[in-house]
């Protein structure tokens, strides 16, 4: 019989690695939640034609990523590879967008068939912000804000860096994009093959190659800014005079597109140099068309994603991590002898009521007291909590500090005040 194990590319998150990932979650749930930001849950699953209509058929997650299936009544399916689509689906089947303006999070698995490498696994997790209603640059300095002072929450400021860029208007990028093809088709020979093949299919995508001798071809491109109208220009000066006002510091890059056909307007990317090859941390931008082009009425949207897993490598990378993440108890309560169960589980129970935000572990082992002390011990508790049949008699309790070995013995009735004091010191 094979062994039974995990998926490839879909990893299990377990204890000591698990308390890193509730640190970095807490940590940016409160930076949103200080920006008026919303939570919402999406289903995993979803219709495929969701995917196909908002992402863009021809794109490499539809194409090649996508984990579809046919239900009971043949009906696709598809495990969703981003969450903006399925929030703009919420959206609409909620009359969320009615004349309203909407600043929505969320967080969890996202899921796409590649090859696993680290920081980029066929399960990921994402947090994502999505904002509906706002067709003013502000929200997009906001959004771009926001993430900032979450690198600032975490002390990696200077480890990331802002690249910025327009697409204009959707028939602005249109005419570039026919201006582009023409180019890449006189040069289609001496382009690396993913680049060959995106010229048909997604030629925008071509402009942000990873390989250098596609880059070095580039240099002879028409230039996007010939293309940008006006409005979108306007729009994105009052970005930066934004950004340049809240002191956040960018590089304007004309060769940042996004990977997703719904892009318009802003698109920003925050990059580190301390992940080798997988540099992107977040990325976002406008996508004022993908309301309408879902079934709903048109309505102007913002939004970025952030992937955690390679966010978390960024703050291992970077030493950025607290020494003290990893969940220790305050208190490990032993207890033998016969009755001191009961007791052991009164007085526990006591503590919680009464001390709510002192974590404690019960030893539930049955195991000797020198078994269950060296329990205590390996535990990093502070403090151990000792009852035996003598303790039981009188009731007692004896107190060991496990950082100085110091033991005193407290009567049951004033055992809350006095924990409390030990622990405090």
């Amino acid at each position: 019989m094979s062994k039974i194990q995990a998926i490839r590319g879909m990893n299990d998150i377990l204890p000591g690695q698990s308390e890193i990932w509730l640190y970095v979650e807490d940590t940016i749930k409160q930076v949103l939640k200080n920006f008026g930001y919303q939570h919402v849950r999406m289903p995993i699953v979803e219709k495929t034609g969701l995917f196909t209509r908002g992402i863009g058929e021809v794109t490499d997650i539809v194409e090649k990523e996508m984990y579809t299936f046919l239900d009971r009544n043949d009906e696709s399916l598809a495990l969703r590879p981003e969450g903006t689509a399925g929030c703009v689906r919420a959206g609409i089947e909620h009359g969320l967008f009615h004349n309203q303006i909407q600043r929505l999070w969320y967080t969890g698995p996202m899921f796409r068939y590649e090859k696993p490498q680290k920081g980029r696994y066929r399960q990921f997790h994402q947090i994502g912000v999505e904002t509906f209603g706002m067709a003013t640059a502000q929200i997009d300095a906001e959004l771009i804000i926001l993430t900032s002072n979450i690198w600032k929450a975490f002390g990696i400021t200077d480890s990331l860096e802002l690249q910025l860029n327009t697409l204009g208007s959707n028939e602005a990028r249109a005419n570039y994009k026919v201006a582009l093809v023409d180019f890449l088709n006189g040069i289609k020979a001496d382009l690396d093959e993913d680049s060959q093949n995106r010229i048909d299919t997604n030629p925008l995508r071509v402009l942000d190659s990873k390989e250098a001798t596609t880059q070095t071809l580039l240099d002879g491109a028409p230039d996007f800014n010939d293309y940008i109208d006006d409005e979108s220009k306007a729009h994105f000066e009052e970005l930066k005079a934004l950004l340049d006002a809240s002191g956040v510091v960018y590089t304007l890059n004309p060769r940042l597109v996004r990977g997703l056909d719904y892009y318009n307007k802003t698109v920003f990317e925050w990059v580190t140099k301390e992940l080798g090859s997988q540099g992107t941390v977040c990325g976002g931008g406008r996508y004022d068309s993908l309301v309408e082009q879902l079934g709903g009425k048109s309505v102007p949207a913002s939004g970025f994603g952030m992937g955690v897993e390679r966010f978390i490598l960024l703050l291992e990378a970077m030493d950025a991590l607290p020494e003290a993440i990893k969940a220790t108890p305050d208190v490990y309560f032993v207890a033998a002898g016969d009755g001191c169960s009961v007791a052991q589980f009164k007085l526990t129970q006591q503590l919680r009521e009464h001390l709510p935000n002192i974590h404690i572990i019960t030893d539930c082992t049955g195991s000797k007291f020198k078994a269950q002390m060296k329990k205590a011990d390996a535990s990093g508790a502070k403090v151990c909590l000792i009852l035996g049949e003598n303790e039981l008699s009188e009731q007692t309790i004896a107190v060991k500090d496990l950082r100085n070995g110091e033991q005193n013995v407290i009567q049951w009735d004033k055992l809350n005040n006095e924990l409390l004091i030990i622990l405090e010191k």
